[in-house]
């Protein structure tokens, strides 16, 4: 998509916009409660709002139309939900362990995770699937914990490569495990929905630490339970 085909009518447009926008800023600043999260961000609201706005000025839209009144400022909601990760540590999911599992020592594995992320090079999204394992040491973690972990670093603007490693990073610095096993398996708007499109393949990952990494049939245990050869 270009810029507006009509620059006098978009110019226009922003005039138009622009003095309605100005006049309801304060209005607008009253009537949204605004987290301790977002007070400290070096945007406000009000400018994430008109930052849409002019986005869809640029796409040849007009943004006072009622169909597009309030648009700006669900997007801005959103956003507060899909990149809620950088609002959390994920590796705080992971202090509290459990140590009475009766000398348990084998491989614990969660497959399926499901996740949404956004692709930091077009702002598209990334649907896709986490299988995540470990072999514990002497503690283990409750495994919603492990799920957490997954939607933290998601929620993010992301590339798969960095996502996988993050993930299996935070579990081996964290639980100190003898080993760690990362697998996604995702599809990516941002080829599925522009550029080449192409609809219906998906892109996969791993990142094997530890035993995963040194033992072949440690890892080979671990892929045959996350079923990457299920297809």
């Amino acid at each position: 998509m270009g810029a507006c085909l009509d620059p006098a009518r978009c110019r226009g447009i922003a005039d138009k916009v622009g003095s309605h926008y100005n006049d309801s800023f304060a209005s607008t600043k009253e009537s949204v409660p605004m987290s301790d999260d977002a007070k400290s961000r070096p945007v406000s609201r009000e400018q994430a709002e008109e930052a849409v706005r002019t986005l869809l000025l640029w796409a040849g839209e007009d943004p006072s139309r009622e169909g597009l009144l309030d648009t700006p400022k669900r997007v801005v909601k959103a956003y507060s939900d899909w990149f809620k990760g950088y609002d959390e540590d994920p590796a705080d999911y992971l202090r509290r362990t459990f140590e009475e599992v009766a000398g348990y020592d084998e491989m614990i594995v969660l497959r399926d995770i499901e996740f949404e992320s956004h692709c930091e090079h077009h702002m598209a999204p990334i649907i896709g699937r986490a299988h995540v394992g470990y072999v514990p040491t002497d503690r283990v973690v409750g495994i919603s914990k492990l799920a957490r972990v997954v939607d933290g670093f998601a929620r993010r603007f992301q590339v798969q490569e960095k996502l996988t490693a993050q993930i299996a990073h935070c579990i081996e610095d964290t639980l100190r495990p003898r080993g760690v096993g990362v697998v996604i398996d995702a599809s990516h708007e941002c080829m599925t929905t522009r550029g080449v499109h192409k609809r219906g393949v998906s892109m996969i990952t791993s990142q094997m630490l530890g035993s995963f990494r040194e033992d072949p049939r440690t890892r080979g245990e671990f892929l045959r339970f996350v079923g990457v050869d299920r297809r």
